[in-house]
């Protein structure tokens, strides 16, 4: 895949399209536009990310794929489009992240598992014809079972079709016998009749044999890309390509929170209230660090101090709020010497005069904070004891505090978070916590909207 600068866009006459369910066998052959190149990656793992965000939800499978659905619809087979420019999309934006997600044994992994999760529902969601070709593209080596065999096991085919709530075989009906060990979902499920080491898959099962092929290659294909990608690609496209690869794995895909949105400004009076009740619980221990302390260190600085710009405190009782705690420890001289610059800064009034993003989950998950390090996020970066006791400060039950350590010890620091939330507020959080000030902005609509249901008058 040639990535060029070009302005010009393909057309679907450049590219033979041969199925509209690719296998992503081999990388096209196509011009892509830089833009492209990225958009149609952040698109893909939007897809990918809403997969992840449902599984760790505990979703049933027709509500995973009820999901993938809307999905897809939403972020890749856009209404406007062609069918060859979705499957242009399709192809190019899995290529992409294959880059992106081959890096490392951990973004295997993820990667892995979202994108066979994908191909799975995607799948079953093709009709039977369209599934059949699809059988016949991977070249599995699995005959249909004949009539006569049929007969001897019909019985029993029939009984595991009762036990499922499925209808009763028909002598019409297409197995497929294979070895019970490539089929281990279906045996654990009891969903075959295994009989002598082979297991007899209905023709509705087989997207269970699939999966496996397809899971198989796409991981072969993922450790030959890193090597491609740390051999030849990295170095040479580290001014072009790189920065974007390796940015696309830690992308936060939604509104950057870099002025405050669905309120107005917050006053510096009002900024113990609000950090009691809406603020999370990063940014929480570190507004409860810098009062103890009076001082963080820059990368807390950093943290904090772009989520209160966030949340819509002006610069000028920034500096009034940051002067006042750390005036009691270093002093106003050194403050404004040493520090108010930095306050400036990231208010877009120094320097080069950026206006300054809001650090999302993504980024703050990843960090590193090193020792005397108060910045990152506490269900990663705390220990289990310290983690309990801040929820159970914030007002966690102990019935919530155990979903929530679950999802801790599993790793999903952002799904732990939204338990947080909803457990505080007694409401859903259908969307996910994916940034700290969307938290921030989420509770304070659902606490006003409370104050004028008590009080419609307000």
């Amino acid at each position: 895949m040639e990535i060029v600068r070009s302005q010009r866009k393909i057309s679907a006459g450049d590219v033979a399209v041969i199925s509209t369910f690719p296998l992503y066998r081999t990388p096209p052959v196509l011009e892509v536009r830089l833009d492209d190149f990225e958009l149609f990656a952040i698109d893909r793992l939007r897809v990918l990310k809403g997969i992840s965000d449902g599984l760790s939800r505990g979703k049933k499978p027709d509500e995973i794929e009820r999901l993938v659905n809307d999905l897809w619809k939403s972020h890749i087979r856009h209404p406007q489009a062609s069918e060859s420019e979705t499957i242009n999309k399709d192809i190019i934006s899995h290529f992409v992240l294959r880059l992106v997600y081959c890096r490392t044994e951990e973004l295997r992994k993820w990667f892995l598992s979202m994108e066979t999760t994908l191909f799975r529902y995607r799948f079953k969601l093709e009709g039977f014809e369209s599934q059949r070709a699809i059988l016949a593209e991977f070249n599995l080596p699995y005959k249909a079972v004949s009539n006569a065999e049929y007969k001897s096991v019909e019985e029993k085919l029939t009984q595991v079709a009762r036990s499922l709530g499925q209808s009763v075989t028909r002598s019409d009906d297409i197995f497929y016998k294979v070895p019970f060990e490539e089929v281990p979902e279906l045996v654990a499920g009891r969903k075959v009749y295994v009989h002598k080491g082979h297991a007899y898959v209905a023709m509705n099962q087989v997207v269970s044999l699939v999966v496996t092929q397809f899971r198989s290659n796409l991981s072969k294909a993922l450790i030959l890309t890193n090597r491609k990608w740390t051999s030849m690609i990295s170095d040479k496209e580290k001014n072009r390509l790189t920065p974007i690869v390796e940015a696309l794995s830690t992308s936060y895909l939604g509104p950057d929170y870099s002025e405050a949105k669905g309120f107005g400004e917050i006053s510096l009076k009002d900024l113990d209230r609000v950090a009691n009740s809406s603020f999370p619980l990063c940014m929480r221990h570190l507004f409860d660090k810098l009062k103890e302390d009076h001082h963080l260190k820059h990368g807390g600085r950093m943290q904090l101090g772009l989520f209160l710009k966030g949340v819509g405190l002006p610069l000028d009782d920034a500096l009034t709020f940051w002067k006042s705690e750390f005036s009691k420890k270093v002093g106003p001289d050194k403050f404004d010497k040493e520090y108010a610059y930095g306050i400036r800064h990231n208010y877009g009034k120094e320097g080069k005069r950026v206006d300054y993003t809001p650090y999302s989950c993504q980024k703050i998950i990843t960090s590193a904070p090193g020792v005397g390090d108060h910045h990152g996020c506490p269900y990663r970066h705390f220990s289990e004891d310290n983690l309990r006791a801040a929820l159970n400060k914030m007002g966690v039950s102990s019935r919530a505090m155990s979903d929530v350590m679950d999802k801790v010890r599993n790793k999903h620091f952002q799904l732990a978070c939204t338990l947080t939330f909803e457990a505080i507020h007694g409401s859903s959080c259908d969307a996910g916590i994916n940034h700290p000030n969307q938290y921030f902005s989420d509770s304070q609509k659902i606490l006003q909207s409370k104050v004028l249901l008590n009080n419609p008058s307000a």
